[in-house]
């Protein structure tokens, strides 16, 4: 059974498509008809316009006529690949056979205990690990996915907390594919389940300090984020408390822990917007306060640590900036500068340690990570030497190490993680993703292009191939491109890409406008009715 973590089932016809023999297309000329969806009128009116929308009865999820249409649209898509189902064979057995099937994350040292996730081979679903102290002590399996997974369909495990006082695990698991997620109680001594289970949630619970007490965001309908509840371990869910309701239906909402665990924060965001309420995690039964009131275009993250608040904003700085404030005293008059805005670097994040200030930031499309000890004002960039890479830290939950974990990969280096000693700039391999097979990097090659858009905007693009394929002449090109809600396409290693690199194929990453990679303008330069420059 194919490990379900790692291999799409797009992914192999992508290639078959593009290695298609010619047969294909007769067939479908001359024998094959796709199925026609039925036309029923639906208008729908709003803002004073009216549109139609023949195909609105295809959202009707159980409708027979939906089910049956589907069926056809299957049907037609298996006849017109029958002929290629030899050469998806083939690269369904490559693929998989480039995924180690029995693996393990880097372990990470939190409140006393080291967690991570392994694989087992020929299973689909991770197992979900800890051990007391040291890494020789036993280990205790908190979830263990394929055992969950028996008898359902369809089976998902979303996010998951252990308490302050690591007795008791707050999980999600969603098993009907809607990411309605049910939330769980563990009882990490008896290893038994808590009665109360609470439905239509977002998957995910954070603890107050109490270890008793989890805030947790519920969704409605349409799946949006829109409450946040509070629940008392023990207690049946009807009980809970609505803490936050988000009335205006373009926000959602979260909830998180800062970074010191003193606070736990409540986040609205919106496409333009943000607003943040915090609590003191060790008065769950407080009053959430506001951080600082909505203000339309006004965007901000803050986070804390010591005696604190620290915020990344967009408040007259389209790429951000960070700044810091004090208890009480949050409104953003009483904000203070610690990271100036750049007009050629993009502050993505930021990461807080009791010595040092680290910074996920872009510049000319590339990540880069900054690390400053405090008191300083310009610290130092890690250095990294492909031309084209990504780039980013990865969860360090202690606050007082000099050690910061990153992951570094490219077009041609597998997912690597290094430890990195912040004081002394020395680095560690912990780890870097195994592929079976015999991969070798240096058998392939990168290149950072750009191409001119309609306006004479260059858009960079990220090139890999396996080395001899552009001395033969043209060849064959895969271009992908995403740009929208300010995602960046970061050019990353994908195990997959190998057996179109192998057969000649050059892929391209197109950094199109409509994500970050440039900066908020080049996301703001690729929306609304600039949408066109997605495209061109």
């Amino acid at each position: 059974m194919l490990n379900a973590r790692c291999l799409k089932p797009k992914a192999a016809f992508l290639a078959a498509l593009f290695v298609v023999v010619p047969a294909v297309a007769a067939l479908a000329q001359e024998a094959l008809q796709p199925p026609l969806a039925e036309k029923i009128r639906k208008e729908l009116t709003i803002h004073g316009q009216t549109r139609v929308d023949d195909y609105y009865w295809l959202n009707e999820r159980s409708n027979p006529k939906v089910v049956e249409y589907l069926n056809a649209e299957n049907a037609y898509a298996d006849a017109l690949m029958k002929p290629t189902e030899p050469l998806q064979e083939k690269l369904y057995n490559e693929m998989v056979g480039r995924i180690k099937q029995t693996d393990m994350s880097v372990p990470y040292f939190d409140n006393g205990y080291w967690y991570y996730t392994r694989f087992e081979a020929g299973k689909d679903y991770p197992i979900t690990c800890r051990k007391a102290k040291t890494l020789k002590s036993k280990e205790e399996i908190l979830l263990d996915g394929n055992k969950m997974a028996a008898g359902h369909s369809y089976f998902n495990i979303g996010g998951w907390a252990v308490s302050p006082d690591n007795t008791v695990l707050a999980y999600g698991v969603d098993t009907v594919s809607r990411r309605q997620y049910k939330l769980h109680f563990k009882n990490l001594k008896s290893g038994k389940l808590y009665p109360e289970v609470i439905p239509m949630t977002a998957g995910f619970a954070v603890w107050a300090n109490d270890s008793k007490t989890v805030f947790y965001p519920v969704i409605d309908e349409s799946l949006r984020l829109y409450k946040i509840f509070r629940h008392t371990l023990g207690t049946p869910a009807e009980s809970d408390a609505e803490v936050y309701y988000e009335k205006d239906e373009t926000f959602s909402v979260a909830v998180n822990a800062s970074r010191s665990r003193k606070y736990i924060f409540i986040f609205s965001f919106s496409t333009l917007t943000t607003e943040s309420r915090y609590l003191d995690a060790s008065e769950p039964l407080g009053e959430f306060k506001v951080f600082q009131p909505r203000v339309r275009g006004l965007e901000y993250q803050p986070d804390h640590l010591g005696d604190k608040f620290y915020i990344r904003t967009n408040d007259g700085a389209p790429n951000y900036k960070l700044m810091e404030a004090e208890p009480g005293r949050t409104a953003k008059e009483d904000w203070k500068e610690v990271v100036p805005h750049r007009s050629d670097i993009y502050l993505q994040r930021f990461a807080l340690f009791k010595d040092f200030l680290v910074l996920s930031e872009r510049k000319d499309g590339l990540s880069q990570i900054r690390v400053i000890p405090w008191g300083e004002k310009d610290g130092h960039y890690i250095e990294f030497n492909d031309k084209a890479y990504v780039a980013f830290p990865t969860p360090t939950p202690e606050v007082e190490t000099e050690l910061l974990r990153y992951n570094y990969q490219s077009l041609t280096t597998p997912s690597t993680i290094y430890e990195y000693n912040m004081k002394t700039r020395q680095q560690t391999v912990l780890k870097q993703q195994e592929v079976p097979g015999g991969y070798q990097p240096e058998e392939y090659a990168t290149e950072r292009l750009a191409a001119p858009g309609y306006d004479g905007t260059l858009v960079p693009i990220s090139v890999v191939y396996r080395k001899g394929a552009r001395a033969k002449g043209p060849a064959l090109l895969l271009l992908y491109g995403y740009g929208s809600y300010g995602a960046s396409t970061d050019p990353g290693f994908n195990v997959m890409r190998i057996s179109l690199l192998d057969r000649g194929f050059i892929v391209a990453l197109a950094h199109v406008r409509g994500g970050s990679e440039m900066g908020r303008a080049w996301y703001e330069g690729g929306k609304l009715f600039k949408k066109i420059n997605t495209f061109t």
